[in-house]
């Protein structure tokens, strides 16, 4: 294919992924996915290899990229297939990130050409604790786990696959529906491209923008200084008694790749702070993407050149059954400020300071259980964006990895027994410097009835740091009725009580120019 073409092919197919989650924004249910956008949509080849992507959740992709080729390798699949499976340690990132997989045939034949998939949060995903995201100790805590399953079955839905979900319906329901939905949609589009452009010009587009993207990175790379730079972190604590949790990256740049080594981590730890292997990808994938020039087309060619080390038994990479539920949100957040922060020893003209370092996880809700109902909800907060060599920090946005929106004040209140009594930028929070760190927010909720509470939040010992010379981010807060909450915890709140969370500010890059009166 000549520029042009292969152009527009890259737009055809990442087309396919936008209409995709268009269809899975305005068919869900919850608030979590239609108005906080917490999903993503993607196509894979016929290998498990991703060749386009929707501009969705960074850890969603970056996540499934990393693991789709041992999902569905070694697999029979037949036409109107679709699988279903949120098990961290197969290919997902945490219980509450379910995944849908559906292959794509050529009609009227059984010529396999590759794989549609829509990975969405779900707020209640079985766990005895509202909104899914408990102070966790163990996986089996965290909800039903779903290994590989198939949801559909040549077209037929399986009454198995309905009872594993608890969905006693006929059909599906809900943000299941809704993702079904969107994969078929995704099927119908990709069948239809192959009508209008011929299998042989399908794959060789695939071909030739993996080769493309590689080239991108490559020539990336080569532009980077060769040569072994360090960095270390720490977490604030895993909700089970165990601080300054290590994280550590020796980044080795090489002449034509990145070797990204995190053996020196920290070791699995009680509370769910740990993280699969694809997790710690998607936050590498995400800091080298973040390096390459305009917009490269999204998909594998991307990261064939950097090479990950982890530990099995580490925080980066738990063995089963290590819980993990705050490892995809907080940890994963935390990995970018470590690639950063060794890129920014390579590039100290490029690299921006720390972010807000956490994604402020808020989930809460009430189980009846003599009246069979409850109600569940989860967001994430936006905080303030390190300032960078050039720019100051973006105030009240939701940082890397995230990429998700806020619940709509209107919405909130409308699906749950909550009123929000404030909602506002955290002035002065961002670190201060030549270029200061953006500001976090502060939210405020009030409770309507009783309901479990849980935070699972980051940066609250441990402040976004600054570079060179540059001023630290404020630390985040979270109180209720006015007294301290820990960045973790599971408490039962009564009507009337008053929840506040301040989020942090980033990070702040050059020293502080002070002006004479």
């Amino acid at each position: 294919m000549n520029p042009i073409e292969l152009k527009l092919f890259s737009s055809r197919v990442s087309a396919i992924c936008d209409e995709m989650g268009t269809v899975l924004r305005r068919t869900a249910f919850s608030p979590n996915i239609k108005d906080r956008l917490d999903f993503s949509c993607a196509l894979f080849s016929k290998s498990g290899k991703l060749f386009a992507q929707a501009a969705h959740i960074p850890v969603h992709l970056g996540s499934m990229a990393f693991a789709m080729q041992s999902i569905v390798e070694n697999r029979q699949w037949s036409s109107g297939d679709m699988l279903v499976l949120n098990d961290p340690y197969l290919g997902g990132t945490h219980l509450p990130d379910v995944t849908l997989i559906a292959p794509v045939f050529v009609e009227q034949s059984q010529v396999l050409i590759g794989f549609v998939a829509s990975r969405a949060h779900h707020a209640n995903i079985g766990c005895d604790t509202p909104g899914s995201m408990p102070i966790s100790s163990s996986l089996k805590e965290e909800g039903l786990i779903i290994s590989p399953t198939l949801l559909f079955k040549a077209g037929q839905l399986q009454q198995d696959a309905l009872s594993l979900l608890e969905i006693r319906d006929d059909s599906l329901s809900g943000d299941f529906a809704a993702q079904a939905g969107a994969n078929k949609l995704g099927v119908q589009r990709l069948q239809k491209l192959l009508t209008a452009i011929s299998i042989e010009n399908y794959d060789q587009g695939m071909d030739e923008l993996n080769d493309y993207a590689d080239r991108i990175t490559a020539n990336t790379i080569a532009g980077l200084e060769v040569g072994e730079y360090s960095f270390t972190d720490y977490l604030d604590d895993d909700g089970c008694g165990k601080s300054n949790i290590q994280l550590a990256l020796t980044l080795r740049i090489r002449p034509d790749h990145l070797e990204m080594d995190f053996r020196d981590s920290s070791e699995q730890v009680a509370g769910n702070l740990n993280c699969p292997e694809s997790v710690v990808a998607a936050a590498a994938f995400y800091c080298v993407r973040c390096l390459l020039p305009g917009d490269p087309p999204a998909c594998e060619g991307l990261f064939r050149r950097i090479h990950l080390q982890t530990r099995a038994g580490s925080i980066v990479n738990a063995n089963r059954p290590a819980a993990v539920a705050a490892g995809n949100v907080e940890t994963s957040s935390r990995l970018v400020d470590l690639v950063f922060g060794a890129l920014a020893k390579a590039l100290p003209d490029r690299i921006p300071a720390a972010s807000q370092g956490t994604m402020n996880n808020v989930a809460m809700g009430h189980i009846d259980h003599e009246a069979g109902t409850r109600w569940d909800y989860y967001e994430t907060l936006a905080g303030g964006i390190g300032g960078g060599p050039n720019t100051a920090g973006r105030d009240a946005v939701h940082s890397h990895l995230t990429n998700t929106l806020n619940t709509p004040v209107e919405s909130l209140e409308m699906h749950y027994p909550l009123r929000l009594h404030r909602y506002a930028v955290r002035r002065d929070s961002g670190g201060k410097g030549k270029h200061g760190g953006g500001a976090g927010v502060v939210r405020e909720y009030e409770f309507l009835d009783q309901a479990q509470l849980t935070l699972l939040s980051e940066r609250r010992l441990i402040p976004p740091w600054g570079l060179n010379e540059g001023g630290e981010g404020m630390k985040g807060r979270n109180s209720l009725n006015g007294e301290p909450l820990p960045g973790k915890c599971s408490i039962a709140v009564q009507k009337g009580d008053r929840l506040l969370i301040e989020t942090p500010g980033g990070g702040s890059w050059g020293a502080q120019v002070l002006e004479i009166p």
